[in-house]
């Protein structure tokens, strides 16, 4: 790939969302959007190599794409009369803004009304109207600027079933008149929920992939970091976003620790906390504080709960320094506001490090006659944790068998053996 082709590729990732929202606004059609900016991409990759990159090369982008969109509206006569003479000095003002390039570029670019098309096309996207692997897909199309092929590998999933999700998902969205629009105040905290679900979704398959053979995918919690810190500025009154921000921080500020020299897994306990990105953790913690304030007297969400508690694992020098008794709490009041076995589980584990093992495994067994995440690999892995230091080695040893017979993921089921193995040691030295 020659140095331009690669300077467009940069450009086209930084820029794409914006000049797909600008469009988005205008058409009214997010896979037409999409298409009228990948028309501005195609004529960038014509153009560029014998003319340069433009000072302002997203302008230029956003400026093609405008003026296609002005011709797709025109040629299919959606406009009425008014808008259509509104176009045509819109597009005679394009042609010239075209010709002198980057002067008048700059302008458009830096209109106040992007960051609302933004945050428009981020709702849009994470519709409930969509299934959570179709909101994901269409997220990380239209708002990372990802491939079809770069999203399938991250995933894990073939190319064509990708691709399916996501021309589905345009095709619900426009059979649903889904509008490109903020929603109202009653429906914004429902559908906010679920574009913060969507990037900790993301930013999850990234720490601790499902399945494969690798134990992350970092390029994944880059991606969904990104997009929660530009939600952050989009929304800032929002607690709940920041709260989420604030959790990506500081959970991937432990990615260089939580891998070993041969690329297998680090547990928290066991992590070089020298190794950790202080300035991550800077940047998580002052989300947690930005979003505090927005609280009040109110009951924190449960993103700001989870920040909390991580901040509390990031804030200890070393791991004998956690406070797990304020861990401990912090979960009980996550349990109230998001209850799940998950939750619960992640309960159990502080209040063993806490009160001590026999009290967090009281909580795991009523978890297990409960038969709740009885397909997880998670819940047997931390019975085993619990049991190992009761030194009942060789229940450990079962547990751990078994969550390497449910885990997908390669690393991890490498990890759970190796516990396994060392039970059977200790339980017949």
């Amino acid at each position: 790939m020659s140095d331009i082709h690669r300077a467009i590729d940069a450009v086209w990732r930084i820029e794409s969302a914006r000049i797909v929202a600008t469009v988005a606004c205008m058409v009214r059609d997010v896979g037409l959007a999409e298409e009228l900016a990948q028309d501005a991409l195609v004529a960038a990759l014509e153009r560029w190599p014998q003319t340069g990159i433009p000072l302002k090369p997203g302008a230029w982008l956003t400026t093609v794409a405008k003026h296609s969109a002005i011709d797709h509206l025109r040629r299919r006569k959606l406009l009425e009369r008014k808008h259509e003479e509104l176009g045509r000095e819109l597009e005679i003002q394009l042609e010239s803004e075209l010709e002198t390039a980057a002067s008048l570029a700059d302008a458009m670019v830096e209109d106040d009304h992007i960051d609302d098309d933004l945050l428009r096309l981020l709702f849009v996207a994470c519709h409930p109207v969509l299934s959570p692997e179709a909101r994901v897909a269409l997220t990380l199309r239209l708002l990372g600027g990802l491939t079809t092929a770069e999203i399938a590998r991250a995933f894990l999933v073939p190319e064509p079933t990708i691709a399916q999700r996501i021309v589905r998902a345009k095709r619900s969205l426009a059979e649903a008149g889904v509008p490109f629009e903020v929603p109202c105040a009653e429906e914004r905290a429902e559908r906010l929920e679920s574009v913060l679900a969507v990037l900790y979704l993301i930013f999850n398959e990234g720490y601790a992939a499902t399945a494969g053979g690798q134990w992350m995918r970092p390029a994944l919690c880059e991606e969904a970091l990104r997009l929660g810190r530009v939600l952050a500025e989009l929304a800032p009154q929002e607690p709940e976003v920041h709260g989420l921000v604030a959790l990506m921080e500081i959970q991937a500020s432990r990615l260089r620790a939580r891998i070993g020299p041969d690329g297998e897994p680090v547990l928290l306990l066991d992590q070089d906390r020298a190794r950790w990105d202080y300035l991550l953790i800077g940047r998580g913690l002052a989300a947690l504080h930005r979003a505090e304030p927005l609280v009040g007297d109110a009951m924190p969400g449960s993103y700001v709960l989870q920040a909390g508690i991580a901040a509390c694992h990031a804030q200890a020098r070393t791991a004998e320094e956690t406070d797990w008794w304020r861990i401990s709490a912090l979960y009980a009041l996550l349990m109230t506001v998001a209850p799940s076995p998950v939750v619960e589980m992640n309960r159990a584990v502080a209040v063993g490090m806490a009160a001590g093992p026999a009290a967090g495994l009281e909580i795991v067994d009523a978890l297990v006659a409960q038969k709740a995440l009885e397909k997880s690999h998670l819940l047997p892995c931390v019975r085993g944790d619990l049991l190992v230091k009761l030194a009942r080695y060789a229940e450990a040893q079962v547990e751990f068998e078994r969550s390497a017979r449910l885990t997908q993921n390669g690393m991890e089921r490498k990890l759970m053996l190796a516990r396994a193995k060392t039970c059977l040691l200790a339980a017949h030295p």
